[in-house]
């Protein structure tokens, strides 16, 4: 009983902080974040299958973002059918090779027993896959990439429903963690890591570099939302009737008519923004919330229990008959899976995809230090993490300048020390959350809400 009262108290604190933020500051701003906590609530808990199941490390949580990301694009944007003219035979062909390259690699694998010809015949096999690759894709890329660089560049998408692709930025980060699976689960725990960043590196690389793609660091704006646009509800008469209806209190005050016109306009624009991010926090947390029911089915079933003996004791699990590499393939496919829907789920919220701005720190180190903070193991934890380090790395540059302010108000306008500490506040976030990992690692060491083994 004490640990779920734990439980509703952290998270009482939380969402709490969250609502004074739309006391203080807006509504807006508030929902903003809390959708943005929802986000890295699904990301820790794909870090937290892999990590608090099984003990993998998994240093390439930005790979797997920025695929679901991509997904966005390839799933709900409209094609470009001047760019598939151009260059889209080409680009079809070049799949055509890799997946001759795969078969023909597995056809290989099966038939020829370990030995220096089967190293000889798969190299070469990779190597002539490559340069045909090359010589088919080479001009359909330079005709794609120059059908108006300005506004498109691309193929496109298949201009599907956007919430398509957070299934299919799923089974993308899925798919490229079987892969890397199969080749890096056999490495100790600090090369899995070094391998996973690297490997999350090469794809943003070619994310970033292949404007075919997805345009590259020219980014894709303007993509499809699954709820309303705030212009088309500030136009609608149900709308505007409901705000009205709303503050009629504070309409009332008003005299004129004028005054009083201007003020609902103001009225609807706000609302509109917060009608649109309630929404979107509707979906995410249904999203968190099935997520959360699944995990925690999954933790106190025989197969959890598997999982955990896995990850305290692999020598002694693969003595009692357990395939350790077959469950560790799963769950890291599980994991970034997870993680490749927050990815999609991030670029639904932002409306864009911008390649340059994933990078380790914010994808991946962040995350890790959010699944630290709330607990490894404990799905309520990472949860809890997610929340608290993001709402710290939003609000940590305004509490710094409300404290700056408040302790150096006897100072004047002009001082050196005063002004530096203003123009630093931003930086702040870095050295709240330092100082809250340091806490945390020094007197709760298993995180705020640590793992708790309820035995069945």
């Amino acid at each position: 009983m004490k640990q779920y009262l734990n439980v509703v108290t952290a998270y009482a604190i939380m969402f709490t902080l969250i609502i004074l933020v739309g006391i203080f500051q807006s509504w807006s701003q508030a929902l903003s974040i809390l959708n943005y906590c929802l986000i890295s609530a699904v990301m820790t808990m794909g870090a937290n299958i892999q990590w608090g199941y099984a003990g993998l490390i998994n240093f390439g949580i930005m790979g797997y973002t920025a695929l679901g990301g991509l997904a966005v694009v390839l799933v709900s944007v409209a094609p470009v059918p001047e760019a598939w003219k151009a260059g889209g035979l080409n680009m079809i062909g070049s799949l055509g090779i890799i997946v001759a390259m795969i078969f023909s690699i597995r056809h290989v694998l099966k038939r020829i027993q370990k030995s220096k010809k089967r190293n000889y015949l798969i190299a070469g096999i990779i190597v002539i896959g490559l340069l045909l690759i090359r010589l088919v894709s080479g001009p359909g890329i330079e005709s794609i990439e120059a059908v108006e660089p300005a506004k498109t560049g691309f193929l496109g998408g298949l201009g599907m429903p956007i919430l398509f692709s957070w299934i299919v930025g799923a089974f993308f980060a899925g798919g490229l963690a079987y892969i890397i699976g199969k080749i890096a689960l056999g490495l100790r725990a600090d090369y899995l890591a070094i391998a996973t960043l690297l490997i999350a590196e090469i794809v943003v690389s070619i994310i970033k570099h292949e404007d075919w793609l997805a345009r590259g660091v020219k980014n894709v704006i303007g993509l499809k939302r699954p709820v309303p646009y705030e212009i088309d509800l500030q136009t609608s008469p149900w709308f505007i009737n409901l705000v009205e209806k709303f503050n009629s209190g504070k309409l009332k005050v008003i005299d004129t008519i004028s005054e009083r016109q201007d003020v609902l306009n103001q009225l609807v624009i706000d609302a509109s923004s917060v009608y649109v991010k309630l929404c979107m926090t509707g979906l995410f947390l249904t999203v968190v919330i099935i997520l959360l029911i699944v995990t925690q089915k999954a933790l106190y079933s025989p197969w959890g229990r598997k999982m955990r003996a896995i990850r305290d004791n692999e020598e002694a699990a693969g003595a009692m008959g357990k395939n350790v590499v077959k469950e560790h393939l799963l769950i890291f496919i599980l994991g970034s899976a997870v993680v490749g829907i927050a990815g999609a789920m991030m670029v639904t919220n932002d409306g864009l995809f911008t390649p340059g701005s994933y990078r380790p720190m914010r994808y991946t180190f962040v995350i890790w230090v959010m699944v630290i903070v709330g607990g490894t193991g404990n799905n309520f934890g990472a949860i809890l993490g997610g929340f608290v380090v993001w709402f710290l790395w939003v609000e940590a540059a305004p509490i710094a300048l409300f404290l700056i302010n408040f302790f150096t108000s006897h100072l004047p306008e002009t001082n050196a020390l005063k002004i530096h500490l203003i123009q630093s506040a931003p930086y702040f976030r870095f050295l709240m959350i330092g100082m809250g990992v340091l806490l945390i690692m020094r007197y709760r060491p298993q995180g705020i809400l640590p793992e708790k083994i309820i035995k069945q």
